[in-house]
């Protein structure tokens, strides 16, 4: 997709890092990735919680919430979903020049698309966020009834089923949601954002 030559944007003289020291915080995007019924979203609703009480920044991208506004004239082709997560990818963007923390839950099973929003960004502002769980369990819980309308032929292209998920490489975050309980996916979040001095590390109340 080309830009229209005759469209120049234009900058004004507040920078993201100043945004981002009014809030007194980094800006990056935690990007969570998985199969349907893995956690992504019930990590990343408690994730903002924790954040919240701590005076952080957050919005939240829901991969399914955003399907019923922007991206509701998509399907679920392998070219839709490119167009879905490059969507989200671009707003998620805007979000991290806005000084915002931006929570990002979406199955995006391909690599080369979750590849291409980590390029939208400066070195560090993507956390890629593999919530890892084995299919069975996914569909064990089934938590929307998908993979039963999946098997029973109802859903085409979903993702587990009739389509791939490439699970990533070298994600920064890896969440065992079989393994792990979502306090301690938060709490490893949360160590990781301190750690890489993207959040301030919270004072010690008993000291």
């Amino acid at each position: 997709m080309k830009m229209n030559k005759y469209i120049i944007p234009h900058k004004g003289k507040v920078t993201k890092e100043d945004r981002q020291k009014l809030k007194g915080h980094k800006s990056v995007v935690l990007w969570f990735t998985g199969l349907s019924g893995s956690g992504k979203s019930t990590i990343a609703h408690a994730l903002e919680e924790a954040l919240y009480e701590r005076k952080i920044h957050t919005y939240i991208l829901d991969g399914d919430n955003v399907r019923t506004g922007l991206n509701k004239d998509l399907g679920f082709t392998p070219e839709d979903r490119k167009e879905n997560i490059r969507r989200l990818g671009e707003v998620a963007k805007l979000f991290v020049d806005a000084g915002i923390i931006v929570m990002v839950a979406a199955i995006s099973p391909y690599k080369s698309d979750r590849s291409f929003v980590r390029n939208l960004l400066e070195p560090g502002e993507f956390i890629e966020i593999y919530v890892k769980c084995p299919l069975e369990i996914c569909e064990s819980r089934d938590p929307k009834g998908l993979y039963k309308k999946a098997r029973q032929g109802v859903i085409k292209n979903f993702t587990g089923i009739d389509a791939p998920y490439e699970e990533p490489e070298n994600p920064e975050i890896v969440i065992e949601s079989d393994k792990e309980s979502v306090e301690e996916a938060v709490n490893k979040i949360i160590r990781y954002l301190e750690e890489k001095k993207i959040i301030p590390k919270e004072e010690n109340k008993n000291a």
